[in-house]
């Protein structure tokens, strides 16, 4: 593994939890979207991650690294896997016979958008993010360093 897929690994793992981000505002935002355009509430969404392929560390060629001498496994970062909406937790029903959405029991279907959940969610994004660029950076110094050997003889 080079210098380079190192920085390649990083800034995968910034892009990915940069898109987190993006996706947890969007829940945030919408909390109290009791329409959308199919009519029904807002379902909150959740990114998922996958590991980058890399095309060159194709499962013989792992195999064939780690019977040979050298055991070593290339890896090649993350990816946004997609994001789907949940289902699983419901949606919060209030009694409010005086808003437009209200059925025909004078219930209002609130998205499943807790606030504290995805603050906490968003802070775990962040830091994830900040570890990243610190890798990036650490990767950066110790690249640097390694010019700025060459140099010293002279």
């Amino acid at each position: 593994m080079g210098v380079y897929d190192s920085f390649h690994i990083n800034a995968s793992g910034m892009t990915a939890q940069r898109y987190r981000m993006d996706v947890i505002a969007e829940n945030v935002a919408n909390a109290n979207t009791t329409r959308t355009k199919d009519g029904t509430p807002y379902r909150r969404k959740v990114v998922t991650f996958q590991e980058k392929q890399n095309p060159i560390a194709a499962f013989d060629s792992v195999l064939y690294h780690a019977k040979g001498k050298y055991n070593r496994f290339v890896g090649s970062g993350v990816k946004v896997g997609g994001y789907y909406e949940d289902h699983s937790t419901d949606l919060t029903m209030v009694y409010d016979p005086s808003h437009p959405d209200a059925d025909e029991n004078g219930c209002v279907y609130y998205p499943n958008v807790e606030i504290v959940t995805e603050m906490t969610n968003l802070i775990d994004a962040s830091r994830a993010y900040e570890a990243n660029a610190t890798a990036f950076n650490t990767t950066k110094q110790i690249a640097l360093s390694g010019l700025e050997v060459g140099q010293g003889g002279a």
